[in-house]
């Protein structure tokens, strides 16, 4: 399908529907975009909707010299959405790969579900030698293809409210330094901000990059930075360390909403930083989205808040903290808090909850399929196949994950699924020809509570 104008600058939009639908359409003056759409990138499991769509590499002045591609899911039955969860990689080849998984993680649809957002996650093709602040510093052209993106899944997905509704940035590394750089460009439009091991807050400090104007509506973006411990004093990632720090202090200084959560386990790579910054995105986005969509965004509600001190270990509402203000961590309200204060003892979060059950289970002979969603407090490891009312199999058998808890998409440096992504997809190699069984399947998540058995229908 191919647009007619011939003008001087087109881009390649590509929709992937089960497999990828290529279609170049858009041009300066008039665009042509077809809004199909299909349950998934050919994976049985997920509900809602994918969307893709690629931009090359500009030759133009102050436009983004590096190709990218953004993708995003929309859940279904979500009238007007609210909001997007912007999941931004960080620098480097391996980064970007890892990125192409990005909108198809479970554990973080969970969140956009709840709040009737769709989840963007943009990979950039960033090659060996390329410097990665040709796009993690947003004036040189990436937040241009950023805003244009929305625009073009807006048509694509016939949600036209993706023009205007809030962002939440979550960026690692070389993301979290576009996200510092995005926080003084549009604070307007930003929910909250996770800063995982990365800010560009020292190196405009330095002089090394233009300095931006930190307006006090920048100042007032809810943000959490989350250095590895590990990183301190290690001899590449140290900066990540001292950048967060001094980002944090600079603006807590002056009052802002700014946290920080040191990962006792981890370096660089992301570890199970998730089961902290998914609570913190929903405080967040419970304070912030305006009851009808197209209103600013609320104000955080002062009175909510605890604090900590930076090296503390206890927690305290603001009306019973007796420390300085202007050097505590800030933290959104009580039940986020009590998170912080385990994650940065442990490195992780606990959880007493089970997770919902599998849905849609169907049997043809021997071969079972199915739906589930990730439990929203700890995702999802694996599942439990039973047969006959007894157990059978667990699926996968091994769930692996080599930064953090085992899960059952597996987990890469930069908190994006591995691939090949797995299907909800089990056959009984075991039954005998022509048995009839009932099967059922059980969801088991991160800390290993199991969900109650759904039948196969």
């Amino acid at each position: 399908m191919q647009l007619l104008s011939q003008n001087r600058r087109k881009v390649v939009l590509t929709l992937r529907v089960r497999s990828v639908l290529k279609i170049i359409t858009r041009s300066v003056m008039t665009t042509l975009l077809f809004a199909l759409s299909l349950p998934s990138f050919g994976l049985a499991q997920t509900t809602g909707k994918y969307f893709e769509v690629t931009y090359p590499a500009s030759t133009h002045t102050n436009e983004l010299t590096l190709g990218v591609t953004y993708r995003l899911w929309v859940p279904d039955n979500v009238k007007t959405l609210r909001g997007v969860i912007v999941h931004q990689h960080g620098c480097g080849v391996g980064s970007n790969k890892g990125a192409e998984t990005a909108a198809q993680d479970l554990h973080w649809q969970a969140l956009a579900k709840k709040w009737d957002c769709a989840l963007l996650g943009p990979s950039y093709h960033q090659g060996e030698k390329d410097n990665c602040r040709l796009w993690c510093d947003p004036r040189n052209g990436s937040h241009k293809t950023f805003l244009r993106c929305l625009s073009d899944f807006a048509a694509l997905t016939r949600h036209p409210e993706l023009d205007d509704v809030p962002w939440c940035l979550w960026g690692h590394s070389g993301g979290g330094f576009w996200a510092s750089i995005m926080q003084t460009m549009y604070p307007e439009r930003i929910v909250a901000i996770w800063f995982r091991s990365g800010t560009a807050f020292a190196t405009w400090e330095k002089g090394d990059i233009p300095k931006p104007n930190i307006s006090a509506p920048a100042l007032l973006v809810p943000a959490m930075c989350n250095p590895g411990v590990k990183e301190k004093g290690h001899q590449r990632f140290n900066g990540a360390w001292t950048g967060a720090l001094e980002m944090f202090r600079a603006y807590r200084a002056q009052a802002a909403p700014i946290g920080f959560a040191p990962d006792p386990r981890t370096a660089h790579e992301t570890g199970d930083s998730r089961y902290l910054a998914i609570p913190f995105f929903d405080a967040c986005l419970a304070m912030r989205l305006p009851a009808r969509v197209g209103d600013p965004l609320r104000p955080i509600d002062s009175r909510q808040a605890w604090f900590a001190e930076l090296d503390g270990d206890e927690v305290q509402p603001g009306g019973k903290f007796t420390g300085d203000f202007k050097q505590a961590v800030w933290l959104p309200n009580e039940r986020f808090a009590k998170a912080w204060l385990e994650y940065v003892r442990l490195g992780a979060t606990s959880d007493t909850t089970p997770p919902p059950a599998p849905t849609n289970v169907k049997a043809v002979r021997n071969e079972l399929t199915w739906n589930a969603e990730a439990d929203f407090e700890s995702g999802l490891q694996s599942f439990i196949i039973q047969r006959d009312g007894k157990d059978l199999a667990q699926y996968p058998e091994k769930p692996m994950n080599r930064f953090g808890r085992p899960l059952f998409q597996g987990m890469s440096y930069g908190d994006t699924p591995e691939k090949p992504l797995r299907e909800m997809k089990y056959t009984d190699a075991t039954a005998k020809p022509g048995a009839r069984h009932r099967y059922s399947v059980i969801a088991v998540n991160s800390v290993g509570l199991r969900s109650k058995p759904a039948p196969a229908r």
